[in-house]
């Protein structure tokens, strides 16, 4: 059993993570009218759920001892050079992007772009991405980004079944796909009742009947194989072809558009991010344009603003698959945007020369360890490769593997009698050199003339990253630049307090950012031997007992790698438990109608049918609903789901009871951990009721949210569903009651030690006081803003638990100002808009967190009391709101510089509102997006040249 790391007796960073001064703390609680947390937390959180013991996490550490401490855990991983392969490979981030994009705070503390005007920079680095992606793989349009390589995958499928018009439900699946990737797969389909069939493309493929298939281009054995034959069969008996394919092999290969492919998925993880033990790393789905409203996740499209000029947006997003809510097909309310971004930077930087001579190096290096190997008298599995081999040494795999692991070099076992080896960027001559050693020999690599091995019928004729963006920033300098350029477009938590609800962006720590970084935590392979990373096995050990702890849960599994990944992996341990206990028809999942959309979404793709639970005026879940629906459907009852404190900012007082309702009826209870942040030293949910949870590390315990991702969602469970937390073939070869929901075992491994650092920077006292004082924070807004703005619900006491809801919507009414003129309106004053419309349309629901301070609570205070004196403008009659600063929300410089100014405000009204500072003003790009446009007119790739000549 692991030890704690050592604890110091002081715990002086809590006092730099939280916001307000104690003095500042003490006259917020007298604006509210208490004397004390304590009294303040008394009247917010049930008394019946509050917990009995403090926690027992430790105290809190220093920066220098915690840094120390993480070099020592570091220590413990072995950071071999890694030939596995298998989707994962050694690469080369350029620093100037480390230091710019990964280590930069106006990029990793971006929120996702749903605000576009103060989005544009990011959105531009997306679609980027997106133009690599379907000019890599000659398809038409690409979204913004998936999870994993794995689950990129199963939304092709999907995408498939759902886009497929014959009723099908049979999915053939290459026998040579990644083996993490088949699991998923495996796992993915079997709760909506699709059939996988897993096989030989060449041998084993029968068409009729399916709605789709999947290849793997090259395949996880490196085999190079011309698809056209198996993907015109399955094209020609109306099913839809996704290709899981390799995007540097694409620089060389035939692209899977052009081989008829309508779907290609894949993982940019080896355009410039590191392994990171797994994650996170940008996954990739493209497909042909019939199928774009399909598509899941986001898409970020060209449109225009309130002047004409271009404006960057998300596009058709509706088409987020969670908003359809239990009619989706996906719970996808994600994308690994910071990953993204870099793997795009990694394109920009090189350009297609640059890729095309990294994949040619890769190639030719691959092409001289193949004929030494050869010469040993080795024989390949495959003819044609790109950069994998895949060797028969029967009766000798142990021995190389062995001899290979004496160089510190790790090479695949694929079987018995084979082993894969797979270069890489990183790979050196020395490197192949050390290869031949393992086999038995020794060779000088300048002996050998690299040949071309690639199937003459696929070598790539088409061109790819022709826009002037992949063609000018090859420099430092320029790149440089660039980065900086598109960041000043961008508002982020760097610049301005982001009062976003239910989404938490607190401080990210930059002491517990600083470790990702290392080479003993970003380089290893998630596949690498366990004894190579007994670093990241204690860390995980520490922090997932930490959880456990905090939660009131026994288990816990890191592998999933968001909050819906969570929701869908709890799901499944129900739904096996149910099943473990010859109950498999307990189906029926009881779904408050405040849930954020991503809840029914998951249970839908869990198998489940979805039951809706009425909510009270209050906001409450109304029990007396809940259990009428739960008795009614008590033979089937398989769940409920519940966000605790709920989306609509309140402790709900019968969590008890909903918890023993459910229960009564058979069924388990899945707790939403969205709002965990509320309940760390306060309440555990284990200890109220709930079976499982996930956790939102990324809200609750500091990762960053990077724009969009990455993300965590942990699951804990209480011992009874533990035997059914997400298993992994790497780790029980594929044994376990429920399989993987990720492709690495451990998810996004690279970023649990900032939330690690977190919690040992904190302490318990730290950890608990930074919940009291996110409560305060909420409740501090509150009760300023409640003379100007109704707060929609508050509890019997009048509190409200981390987030309030301001109702404005009784402007529509009075004087046609809407939510969104509010939103837009906040961008003029430095702010982040709140969460607009959820879960009540036409609100804004605010979440200040604890590390912001009663200066910038009151800066934003003070914004919204203005401009709720601009809207009584309105209401009295002084203007109209098509005529307000607020319908032209936000002002550009554009505004400030027009020579035809005939509006009914000043120029400084309107850009400089609230006594606004010229010197630091922050100013939006352009000016309000047009939606519409953009929807009717879909642009999801770069634009043309010209668009670049006004830049």
């Amino acid at each position: 059993m692991t030890q704690n790391p050592p604890q110091p007796k002081t715990a002086e960073f809590p006092k730099r993570h939280i916001g307000p001064r104690p003095e500042e703390i003490q006259a917020m609680l007298e604006a509210i009218g208490v004397s004390s947390l304590d009294e303040l937390i008394e009247q917010t959180v049930p008394s019946a759920i509050r917990q009995k013991e403090p926690l027992s996490v430790g105290e809190g550490m220093s920066e220098a001892e915690l840094l120390a401490h993480l070099r020592e855990l570091a220590g413990k991983n072995q950071v071999y050079t890694s030939l596995i392969g298998q989707g994962y490979y050694g690469t080369l981030l350029p620093p100037v992007i480390q230091r710019n994009i990964l280590e930069n705070p106006a990029w990793y503390t971006a929120y996702t772009p749903y605000q576009p005007e103060i989005s544009q920079g990011r959105l531009e680095a997306l679609l980027n991405f997106q133009t690599m992606v379907a000019d890599l793989t000659g398809l038409d349009i690409a979204n913004a980004s998936l999870l994993d390589e794995a689950t990129a995958a199963a939304e092709g499928m999907a995408l498939a079944h759902r886009s497929h018009k014959g009723g099908h439900r049979r999915f053939f699946a290459d026998q040579n796909l990644h083996p993490q990737t088949l699991a998923v797969l495996q796992t993915r389909a079997e709760p909506l009742g699709l059939e996988l069939v897993v096989g030989d493309p060449e041998r084993d493929l029968e068409p009729e009947g399916l709605f789709g298939a999947i290849f793997q281009y090259p395949d996880t054995l490196g085999q190079v194989r011309d698809l056209r034959g198996p993907i015109g069969r399955v094209k020609e008996a109306g099913g839809l072809v996704v290709v899981a394919a390799d995007l540097l092999a694409l620089t060389l290969l035939t692209p899977p558009g052009e081989l008829g492919a309508d779907i290609a998925v894949g993982s940019a993880q080896r355009f410039g991010v590191p392994m990171g033990y797994g994650g996170p790393h940008a996954g990739y789905i493209a497909a042909r344009d019939a199928l774009k409203r399909g598509l899941p996740g986001r898409l970020v499209g060209v449109s225009v603003d309130a002047r004409g000029n271009r404006a960057l947006r998300l596009a058709l997003q509706t088409r987020e698959q969670h908003i359809r809510r239990e009619k989706a097909t996906s719970n996808i309310c994600t994308a690994q945007v910071l990953l993204a971004v870099v793997a795009s930077m990694y394109a920009v930087y090189h350009g297609p020369k640059g890729l095309r001579a990294i994949a040619e190096r890769i190639h030719q290096r691959t092409s001289v360890l193949a004929q030494g190997l050869e010469r040993l008298g080795f024989r390949r599995v495959n003819p044609y490769f790109f950069d994998t081999l895949t060797i028969e040494a029967p009766g000798r795999v142990e021995e190389i593997l062995a001899r290979a692991r004496a160089q510190r070099i790790n090479l695949r076992r694929v079987d018995e009698a084979r082993i894969g080896i797979a270069l890489d960027e990183t790979t050196t001559p020395e490197i192949v050199e050390a290869v031949w050693r393992a086999f038995g020999g020794a060779f000088r690599y300048a002996d050998f003339t690299p040949r071309n091995h690639l199937p003459p019928a696929l070598h790539r004729t088409s061109s790819y990253l022709t826009h002037p963006v992949f063609n000018r920033y090859h420099s430092e300098t320029e790149l440089m630049r660039y980065m900086r350029k598109l960041a000043d477009r961008d508002l982020a938590l760097d610049r301005a307090m982001i009062p976003l609800g239910s989404c938490t962006m607190k401080l990210n720590p930059t002491a517990a950012l600083m470790p990702i970084t290392w080479p003993e935590f970003a380089h290893l392979h998630p596949f690498a031997p366990p004894e190579q990373a007994q670093g990241y096995h204690e860390l995980m050990e520490t922090l997932g007992r930490w959880l456990c702890q905090i939660t009131g849960f026994d288990a816990i599994s890191f592998q999933p790698n968001s909050g819906a990944q969570g929701e869908y992996a709890g799901l499944l341990a129900i739904r096996a438990y149910h099943r473990a206990r010859g109950e498999g028809h307990r189906r029926v999942c009881l779904i408050p109608s405040s849930a954020h959309g991503t809840n029914p979404a998951s249970a839908q793709m869990a198998g489940m049918e979805v039951v809706v639970v009425a909510c009270d005026e209050q906001g409450y879940v109304d029990l007396a609903d809940l259990e009428a629906k739960a008795r009614a459907h008590a033979p089937n009852l398989a769940a409920a789901m519940v966000t605790y404190p709920s989306t609509h900012g309140v402790f709900e007082e019968g969590i008890r009871e909903l918890c023993e309702i459910v229960h009564r009826y058979g069924g388990q209870v899945y707790l939403d951990g969205a709002n965990l942040n509320a309940q760390v030293g306060l309440a555990r949910p284990g200890d109220y009721g709930a079976d499982v949870s996930h956790i939102n590390l990324h809200k609750t315990f500091a990762i960053p949210h990077g724009g969009g991702g990455p993300g965590m969602g942990p699951i804990v469970v209480k011992a009874h569903l533990a035997p059914f937390l997400p298993g992994h073939p790497v780790l029980d070869g594929g044994t376990a009651p429920v399989g993987p929901v990720s492709a690495a075992p451990y998810g996004s491994a690279s970023i649990l030690p900032i939330s690690y650092s977190y919690i040992a920077l904190m302490g318990s006292e730290g950890l608990r006081r930074a919940t009291e004082v996110a409560i305060l924070n909420a409740n501090y807004l509150a009760a300023r803003l409640e003379p100007h703005f109704r707060v929609l619900y508050k509890n019997a006491r009048g509190r409200v638990a981390h987030e309030c809801i301001l109702d404005t919507r009784p402007f529509k009414q009075s004087c046609d100002v809407t939510v969104e003129d509010i939103a837009k309106r906040l961008i003029d004053y430095g702010f982040h808009a709140p969460t607009m419309s959820f879960p009540v349309a036409g609100t804004l629901m605010v979440e200040p967190t604890e590390s912001e301070s009663k200066y910038e609570l009151d800066r934003f205070i003070e914004a919204m009391i203005a401009i709720r004196e601009e809207i009584a403008r309105i209401e009295r009659g002084e203007l109209r709101a098509e005529e307000s600063p607020l319908r032209h929300a936000p002002h550009t410089v554009l505004d400030l510089a027009d020579e035809h100014w005939d509006r009914k405000y000043t120029r400084a009204e309107g850009c400089f509102p609230g006594g606004q500072s010229a010197l630091d003003k922050y100013w939006s790009p352009v000016n309000r997006v047009d939606n519409v446009y953009g929807d009717r007119h879909v642009v999801c790739t770069c634009p043309p040249v010209e668009a670049y000549a006004k830049d």
